[in-house]
């Protein structure tokens, strides 16, 4: 089965991108920095999927986004000839940009581009290839499980339905994957009037279709500042380890960043009993 591996992403932009995180919106980083470990993050996520090795690697940017910028900022990707596509949204809400991307895999005017699809963060500088090899391993299994071909939406297809989830924190998810088989689609999944998130939405939605599912390690997101003094820890934690073990990837580029900016993570004391 073919793969594809989409990194959903903005075009870094000071004052546009990760703004949650600036002193403008009760955040510690100037609008520089912030587009600066936003960058730094892209590049880690891009070289992790490429260096997964199990399907082709696309980007897809915000539509309105500096296309010009992107190809220069793209060129620092480490196998940037690895990339096989880069791609603008539809613009409109997230539902309807992740749908579109989709859409343009599994409906392509040229023909169908992949029979996988993985979509995956562009603010994931933990994520190692090791979690996207498990999920491509995870929805293979399942596709072509009999439960799998029972919820496929075209029974004599050779790929069946499958559904794969890697969560992050406050009810998202860092990955998704599914088949281009499989009876899903991003109506409601972000964006619904019931207050349910995100992933509780994807895995109701394989609930009651009797989509097979499977679930990957958590990776982390970086939106707001307790997101940030979160994964600085975690990233120092990789950097020890990659010591000691060459199967770890390193997030290089968010690690000079969080260098050069100098930052370290702080926990208050705990109160006197």
């Amino acid at each position: 089965m073919r793969n594809t591996i989409i990194v959903f992403s903005k075009v870094p932009k000071a004052g546009e991108t990760k703004t949650r995180l600036t002193t403008k919106r009760d955040g510690i980083l100037t609008p520089e920095e912030a587009k600066e470990l936003y960058e730094g993050c892209v590049l880690d996520v891009i070289n992790a999927c490429i260096a997964a090795d199990c399907g082709d690697v696309r980007i897809c940017y915000n539509r309105g986004g500096d296309r010009e910028y992107f190809d220069k900022f793209l060129s620092r990707v480490a196998g940037r000839e690895h990339i096989k596509e880069v791609f603008c949204d539809a613009g409109g809400t997230f539902d309807e940009c992740m749908q579109h991307a989709v859409d343009h895999i599994f409906k392509h005017a040229g023909g169908r581009l992949a029979d996988n699809m993985f979509i995956v963060g562009g603010d994931l500088p933990t994520l190692q290839p090791a979690i996207i090899r498990d999920a491509a391993g995870k929805l293979a299994r399942l596709a072509m499980s009999d439960a799998g071909r029972a919820a496929g939406t075209d029974k004599s297809a050779p790929v069946g339905a499958a559904l794969v989830e890697g969560a992050c924190q406050e009810g998202g998810f860092s990955l998704i994957g599914y088949t281009y088989n499989t009876p899903f689609e991003f109506d409601k999944v972000f964006y619904n009037k019931e207050g349910v998130t995100a992933l509780d939405m994807a895995l109701a939605k394989a609930r009651d279709r009797n989509i097979p599912f499977g679930c990957v390690a958590m990776v982390p997101d970086v939106d707001i500042p307790v997101d940030l003094a979160g994964m600085i820890p975690c990233v120092r934690a990789i950097q020890l380890a990659a010591r000691y073990d060459d199967a770890i990837m390193l997030p290089v580029n968010t690690i000079k960043v969080l260098d050069e900016i100098g930052l370290e993570a702080t926990a208050p004391p705990s109160p006197q009993s």
